[in-house]
Parts: structure tokens; C-alpha cells; sequence
């Protein structure tokens, strides 16, 4: 059996531009990968199937058409012939959540299918076949620290981020991308064309903190209209100690920088006591080898 891991996707800004012609807008993003995240587990077999497990695998039941088996079946068509598998999920992640879970499924099981049916394929066909199924899974085919610019269709690997304690926290609530643009509300115009160099890895958790007090998130202001309990999170990061707190994605989850994994995980035990309907969970920004089959 072939396992994969399909780590969390974190924006650490997010800056939302004009709509382009395509319908499209334009984003601009620092993305970053999380130690936690899903797995799949993939078998041969003579069709394709999915298999749910974990604790938010009932969230996902309801699909008729999983990213995962389009990306399968995508794959497939691409390097022809008939090719199998048994492939199993397990759902660590909460669905609709800001941080790429069906994104990153997806582009695992891109990376496990082709290694498990032996596929010889071009990091340009796969790229292809990744923004077919969205635009957040060019990005998590590799899955290390990059800038995404376009709708998602460019992706630049900027090297190894401080692997900084960091807590990922979703209040119980889904929000859809597609009502989050329809809430922006206005064309943004301030889009950077050139993003600054990142500090070197060496200059740590104070020189990411130093960078990113450049940016935003663009999309916070519009989910939290549909969801306010992301304020709640934001001020229970910060309330425990989160040196930088933010909005993930187009929410509902959100991210807090800390100092320490020690103070990550006395923040994850107060705010789990404080609201034990939330999702909360102490990670670490992860190391480029983290999506490696095993």
C-alpha cells in the first residue's frame, strides 16, 4: 500500500485583484504547507474507487463527484490506458475550511497515482491537470512554500520557510468561496506587482512576522459578513498569545504564528476549553519533503 500526505495549505496573505477577463480575479499569495493534514492510501485494483474515513469523512459522504477521483480519472485519461486503484482518504480536516483540504487531496492523488501506476508524465501536463480541477492545486502538487499569482495558474517555490509553531482554528462553520467573492463588494485595485524578497530562513519567525506585516488578506472583511465567528477566532488567537493571527484562505479557518510550540499548544488548550465546538490544532510549518509517498 502507498500512502501520501496531504498537508494543510496556508495562506499567509492573500491579496484579491481585479476580476480578469476569463471571470477570474487575480490573487496574489504566500503560500505555506502545515505538518497536519489528510492522507490517502492508494491500492491496484481493477476500478476506481473511494473509500472516507476520519473525522470529517462524513462531511464529504453527500459527494456524487469527489476532487479526488476527478483528479484520478484526469490522470488516467492523460497517460491512457485503463489503470485501477482502491484509493482511501482519510479525512483529518475540516471540509470548506480555507485551507485547500479538497485542493490538496486532489494533488495527492495526482503525486500517489502516478507513482502507483508508474506514470511518465511532465510537470507541465500535471500542472495542467491540476488547474482543471482548481485553482489551489497547482499550488499543493508540491506542496512547499511558494508565491501564487494568476487565479493560481503561476506558482514559484521561494525556498524553506522558518518551521514556526503555528495553531490552525475553524469555529464549526463552513464558508463558501464563491459567496466570499460575490461579498467583496469592490474591484481591488492595489494588487502588488512585485512582491518583496522573503528574508532569509535564518532570520526566523521575527523576519516572516517582519514581511508579512506588509500584507493582508483581502478576503477577511467578506467572510466574516458571512461568518463572524472568524472574529472570535481571530481575537482568541491573539488573546493567547499569537504573534501574528489571520484568516486562512476565504475562511472560516484561521491562522496564529507563535513564538514556541510550547505557547502554540497552551493557546490550543485554552481556546479547546473555551469552545469545545472548535476545531483547533497545534502544528508546525512543514518541511519541503513533507508530501514524499511513503
Amino acid at each position: 500500500m502507498l500512502r501520501v500526505r496531504a498537508p494543510a495549505k496556508i495562506n499567509l496573505f492573500l491579496h484579491v485583484g481585479p476580476r480578469r477577463a476569463d471571470g477570474y480575479h487575480a490573487l496574489e499569495s504566500l503560500v505555506c504547507f502545515s505538518e497536519a493534514g489528510d492522507v490517502l492510501a492508494f491500492e491496484q485494483a481493477d476500478g476506481l474507487t473511494l473509500s472516507l474515513e476520519g473525522p470529517f469523512a462524513e462531511g464529504l459522504a453527500a459527494e456524487a463527484d469527489n476532487l479526488v477521483l476527478r483528479a484520478a480519472r484526469a490522470l488516467r485519461e492523460c497517460a491512457g490506458g485503463k489503470r485501477g486503484a482502491a484509493i482511501t482518504l482519510t479525512k483529518n480536516l475540516p471540509v470548506a475550511s480555507g485551507i485547500g483540504g479538497g485542493s490538496a487531496d486532489a494533488a495527492a492523488a495526482l503525486r500517489g497515482l502516478a507513482k502507483l501506476w508508474d506514470v511518465k508524465i511532465a510537470d507541465a501536463a500535471i500542472q495542467d491537470i491540476a488547474l482543471s480541477l482548481g485553482s489551489d492545486v497547482p499550488v499543493c502538487v508540491k506542496s512547499v512554500p511558494a508565491m501564487m499569482a494568476g487565479r493560481g495558474e503561476y506558482v514559484a517555490p521561494v525556498g524553506e520557510l522558518p518551521r514556526s509553531a503555528i495553531l490552525l482554528v475553524n469555529p464549526g462553520v463552513a464558508v463558501s468561496t464563491a459567496e466570499v467573492f460575490r461579498r467583496l463588494g469592490r474591484t481591488v485595485q492595489d494588487v502588488l506587482v512585485t512582491v518583496p524578497p522573503l528574508p532569509p530562513v535564518a532570520h526566523g519567525l521575527p523576519g516572516l512576522l517582519r514581511y508579512l506585516a506588509e500584507t493582508r488578506n483581502d478576503m477577511e472583511e467578506a467572510a466574516r459578513a458571512i461568518a463572524p465567528a472568524i472574529g472570535d477566532v481571530l481575537d482568541g488567537l491573539r488573546e493567547n498569545g499569537a504573534a501574528l493571527a489571520r484568516m486562512c484562505g476565504s475562511g472560516a479557518t484561521c491562522y496564529g504564528l507563535f513564538a514556541s510550540e510550547a505557547k502554540a499548544a497552551h493557546a490550543a488548550q485554552a481556546l479547546s476549553a473555551a469552545h469545545p465546538a472548535w476545531w483547533v490544532k497545534a502544528t508546525r510549518i512543514a518541511p519541503p519533503d513533507i508530501v514524499a509517498p511513503q
